[in-house]
């Protein structure tokens, strides 16, 4: 949520600065500013409404240049979307910020800062971190003191890009609870709160940890931890090549990534599977002993990971014999969850930033029991970016190797968490109830599946007519049954997400219970029916709806015994180890949202009122 960029170089930074905004276009979508100091000392200061487009041909009539600028992508948490909330924030002419997350207590900053005679312009809680700086640095005349003066009366969450006229050789970051990486290049340095957006510069950065400061200046990289202190950061180098950034030729990035899924799930299973078994030994140090000792599984995520969350808990009951509770990050902390002795703190996020989960983590981590040792057994994160702050800060970790992922609306990201999530429940399964035939069948079939992905793939154009008919529907309703529940549940966040039409989700044996109420001629209802125990059940749930007159979209094994009729439409998935059904089904369910939003002519990768990376509570 929300994209900062910033530099200092020994050249002009602003194209530097629009190119990193496009590549944070994803973040957020409302707004868009630049702050740049020019050659003679003044700071000039751009923003529009909407795309980094409009900034960018707002510059092109507004030309500015200079060696030290600040720019940012906004996604609106505090005031409408409007050129006076656009970042930069300015306190008088000398000073400018760009801001994501969240100043909880700006209210009563806010007011503290007026009767000092500070005037403010916007509604953001951003002014208020200007003020503040500038305050202090008319107070201690450096501005790395003014930031982390003002930084001590903050509550909430940040990641900072500050700037000052009277300091043209400084930059000065900040992070606390959202992203912030350092990049350095032979040309000079940057601030961005994703690397993706520095990739033209540099593929060498450092990744800012809770608390720390940093500094850039034309003869280097200063960053002071959270007591002031001086300290290095390791180097990390960006392992992804640049292209994978880009579209490849595809209508939308998320058509791309739909399409990346088989070998990205062939990626986040290399190395991890061997003569039928898992490979407990790569999942980390300490992961055998770990796993070896676990009774019970809290598995804590958001949104799509959510999803992911509830698959693996029938996985993990069913397979490991292991007692599995699944809860929504942002509830978490707020309730009185009973953690059982010999319980692993398990959380799941694309980005590793995600603040509710973010939280959740620090908050289980602080959790004691009553002999005062730690609540939980250990923490465990599966994660897509090995150097984010969940992926730091867990005991262990497995990554997921999707690489970028831009869309808003997650596709690979989610098929590679439930790869994981079903290798660490045969791990468990091994190390507690010994090696079988069963786990050696469904390895094999995590190993066949990136080709039966790659098989329902060939079913887009399929999908794409069957798509024609939701154009002009407002509602729609999802059905699974057992493990595949979850799964349609992610399947209407889909086409919520990137349509706009209204969708839930029910377990199909609810339906009596409720739903059938709205089942008529204009509400298409989609099923997802793999070959599993509960299919006869799942028929007759379809047959109550078609008795009420409702449209049947089903997506099926090959042995299922369904047949296409008036009202009914059927289409046919590649043959699929069962247990691995859920990952296969999610497919057509994504390239389904997908069509119906193009035939809309809706936004697909950026989707109105979203951003992709939730960085604030």
């Amino acid at each position: 949520m929300c994209g900062i960029v910033a530099a200092i170089a020994c050249h002009d930074v602003l194209t530097t600065l629009i190119e990193g905004l496009q590549r944070l276009e994803y973040r957020g979508y409302d707004s868009a500013g630049v702050a740049v100091l020019a050659e003679g000392g003044q700071l000039n200061r751009v923003r529009e409404v909407g795309k980094v487009a409009v900034l960018e041909a707002a510059l092109a009539t507004q030309p500015t240049s200079g060696k030290l600028g600040i720019a940012h992508t906004r996604w609106a948490t505090h005031g409408q979307p409007n050129q006076r909330n656009a970042h930069p924030h300015l306190s008088g002419e000398r000073l400018a910020v760009v801001h994501n997350g969240i100043i909880e207590n700006h209210e009563q900053l806010r007011s503290q800062l007026i009767e000092k005679g500070y005037t403010f312009t916007s509604e953001t809680d951003t002014e208020v971190v200007a003020h503040l700086i500038a305050h202090e640095f008319a107070r201690t005349g450096e501005l790395t003191a003014a930031v982390q003066a003002t930084l001590k009366q903050l509550e909430g969450a940040y990641a900072l890009a500050v700037i000052h006229a009277d300091q043209p050789d400084t930059l000065v970051g900040a992070r606390k609870g959202s992203p912030l990486v350092v990049g350095l290049s032979a040309e000079g340095y940057y601030l961005g709160s994703d690397p993706l957006a520095l990739l033209p510069v540099t593929r060498q950065f450092h990744y800012l940890k809770e608390g720390d400061v940093v500094t850039l200046t034309s003869a280097g990289v200063y960053i002071r931890d959270i007591n002031g202190a001086l300290v290095t950061r390791e180097n990390h180098y960006f392992e992804h090549d640049d292209g994978a950034t880009g579209k490849a030729g595809y209508r939308h990035f998320m058509l791309k990534e739909i399409h990346e899924q088989p070998k990205a799930i062939a990626d986040t299973l290399s190395g991890l599977l061997a003569e039928g078994r898992v490979r407990v030994d790569a999942l980390g140090p300490g992961a055998e002993t770990l796993l070896d000792a676990v009774k019970q599984v809290h598995i804590v995520a958001c949104g799509t990971s959510y999803h992911a969350g509830q698959v693996a808990r029938y996985w993990l009951e069913e397979l490991a014999g292991i007692p599995c509770q699944v809860e929504v990050a942002s509830e978490y902390r707020y309730r009185h969850v009973v953690v059982p002795s010999g319980t692993l703190f398990l959380t799941l996020s694309q980005s590793g930033e995600t603040a509710d989960t973010l939280a959740a983590l620090r908050f289980a981590q602080a959790r004691r029991g009553i002999n005062g040792q730690p609540a939980y057994l250990g923490t465990f994160t599966i994660c897509n970016v090995a150097s984010s702050s969940l992926v730091r800060e867990s005991d262990l970790c497995l990554l997921t190797r999707a690489g970028p992922e831009i869309g808003v609306a997650s596709t690979k990201a989610f098929t590679t968490q439930l790869a994981a999530l079903m290798v660490i429940t045969l791990a468990l399964r091994q190390l507690q109830r010994g090696e079988s035939a069963e786990e050696a069948r469904i390895v094999a079939g995590l190993k066949a599946l990136p080709e039966t992905l790659t098989q329902a793939l060939k079913l887009s154009d399929d999908i794409a007519e069957l798509a024609k008919a939701f154009v002009d529907r407002q509602h729609t309703l999802f059905l699974g049954r057992g493990k595949q529940y979850p799964i349609a549940m992610e399947g209407a966040l889909k086409l919520k997400e990137i349509s706009y039409i209204h969708a839930e989700a029910y377990a199909a044996g609810e339906l009596k219970h409720g739903p059938l109420a709205l089942i008529d001629e204009d509400m298409p209802i989609v099923a997802v029916a793999p070959n599993c125990e509960l299919i006869d059940k799942l028929k007759s749930n379809l047959q109550e709806v078609r008795a009420r007159g409702g449209e049947l979209f089903i997506f099926a094994d090959p042995e299922v015994n369904l047949t296409e009729s008036d009202g009914v439409h059927l289409m046919t998935l590649p043959a699929c180890c069962v247990q691995l059904a859920p990952i296969l089904y999610t497919l057509p369910l994504q390239l389904l949202s997908y069509h119906v939003a193009v035939l809309k002519g809706t936004d697909v990768d950026q989707p109105r009122n979203l951003a992709k990376s939730v960085t604030v509570e």
